[in-house]
């Protein structure tokens, strides 16, 4: 079965993708595969101000380029794969790109749940509250 699929993944964080990444190439198997990496925002837009636009231009470029190398280092070449990389509220980003590219499924990686976070983290719950897609959790 063909889809569309949407992986937002941490570049810093191994634990949102190892166990996501095969999933999701399962699922897009003879479809598409959308990687996603999404820059958060500074918060309150007092902290923004000290970051020139030129900063987020750089660091969209440079997290592109990371981006790119990591499709290259993990997606099999005859996966068809795009990366996208966003700046905002992540899970908004998330939300976002999924309608944009019209997704079927997004497959988003979990580290196993703190107390704190009764069982998913604030940006997986959010999507999985809010996105009117499918949406595949997988725990690491």
């Amino acid at each position: 079965m063909s889809q569309t699929i949407l992986l937002p993944i941490d570049l810093t964080d191994r634990a949102t993708w190892e166990h996501a990444l095969p999933r999701a190439l399962d699922l897009a198997s003879g479809g598409v595969l959308h990687v996603q990496t999404v820059i958060p925002n500074f918060g309150m837009s007092m902290v923004g101000n000290y970051f020139g636009e030129t900063f987020i231009k750089r660091a969209l470029h440079d997290v592109g380029e990371r981006l790119v190398q990591w499709t290259q280092d993990n997606v099999p070449d005859e996966q068809e794969v795009h990366p996208h990389v966003t700046h905002g509220r992540i899970y908004d980003e998330i939300i976002r790109a999924a309608a944009r590219l019209k997704v079927d499924t997004i497959v988003i990686g979990a580290k196993k749940p703190h107390v704190s976070e009764y069982l998913l983290g604030p940006n997986a719950a959010r999507v999985v509250r809010h996105a009117p897609q499918s949406v595949f959790i997988v725990r690491g």
